[in-house]
């Protein structure tokens, strides 16, 4: 706590306007969006490699999240202040920091693809600097984000080898073997006996992202198999085509994740299979139903060089 009272100490009105920026590179959506661009639009393997790494990751946070059970800096301490507008979105227990987690993932992964020493340099800042901004901010301390980055880069720097070379048939299986630790990590979180001071609502967080987590692996086996097999899109088109297959492509998901909610949990209840199905569907529109645009759209610009999809 005594370096969080100290960077509590240099807080100023533009610092915490800046730092509750730059936070906000770590969240989830930042992640995703970034990873199925580099899918859509940049190589497949890559794609596949950024989405293993947050998938892992996001395991590993959340199983420690939950055997730890560590609470949030000002509950550790009444007397510590936070910056009030970061407060929404530090919910859950403290260890380890998911913002970090993430973009230890993201902006690690893609400076591990990178082949520009600035590039690199840039993205590794970053990742510096949002994880001092959890701490600036007050929601998490110096443990909290130096177990998250130390988590990313390992994954970041395991999986490369692995998932650079892997084949179609190998990815199949890696995403098999994700969909194996899905299915464990939610069996655990619904059977195992946690403490009576467990928070509830934690725990029904923690379980609600096992069956998301399920659904999109799920998803992914399922859209790979199917590109695989019978889709074979692109990556490689011109900047207008580009364009055309990102952004009514991310606008469609974002649609679809939110439209999904509430006509699945009335055919099915408020119950973990309809987020399983949601996260399903979503994830098989992004990685094969909205590929079969594709084409369409390269037709509408100027071709490109030709590129083997991986």
């Amino acid at each position: 706590m005594e370096v969080l009272y100290a960077l509590a100490q240099l807080r100023t009105p533009v610092g915490d306007v800046l730092m509750s920026l730059i936070t906000r590179l770590g969240e989830e959506t930042i992640f995703m969006a970034v990873a199925i661009i580099i899918y859509w639009c940049r190589s497949k393997s890559a794609g596949y490699y950024l989405l293993t790494v947050g998938f892992l990751g996001t395991l590993a946070n959340q199983l420690l999240k939950m055997l730890c059970r560590i609470p949030r800096p000002w509950v550790l301490d009444p007397d510590f202040t936070i910056v009030e507008s970061a407060r929404e979105a530090a919910t859950g227990y403290s260890f380890p920091s998911g913002h970090t987690q993430s973009a230890a993932g993201l902006f690690g992964g893609l400076a591990r693809m990178s082949r520009r020493r600035w590039v690199q340099v840039v993205l590794v800042l970053t990742v510096v600097l949002v994880a001092f901004s959890r701490m600036y901010l007050g929601v998490h301390t110096p443990w909290d984000v130096g177990v998250s980055l130390l988590i990313g880069a390992v994954l970041v720097l395991v999986l490369w080898p692995v998932m650079n070379r892997q084949t179609p048939r190998r990815m199949l299986w890696i995403l098999v073997g994700m969909l194996g630790c899905s299915v464990a990590y939610l069996l655990f979180m619904l059977h195992w006996q946690f403490p009576a001071d467990t928070d509830a609502a934690n725990l029904a967080s923690a379980i609600e992202n096992g069956w998301k987590l399920t659904g999109a692996t799920i998803g992914m086996l399922a859209a790979c198999w199917l590109d695989q097999r019978y889709i074979r899109f692109e990556t490689a088109a011109p900047l207008k085509v580009q364009l055309l297959k990102v952004l009514p492509g991310l606008l469609l998901l974002v649609a679809l994740q939110a439209g999904l909610k509430a006509p699945l949990h009335l055919l099915i209840g408020h119950t973990g299979w309809a987020d399983l199905i949601r996260y399903c569907l979503v994830v098989v529109f992004a990685g094969a139903l909205w590929p079969l645009t594709f084409r369409h759209f390269a037709r509408w610009g100027q071709k490109g060089e030709p590129h083997e999809a991986d």
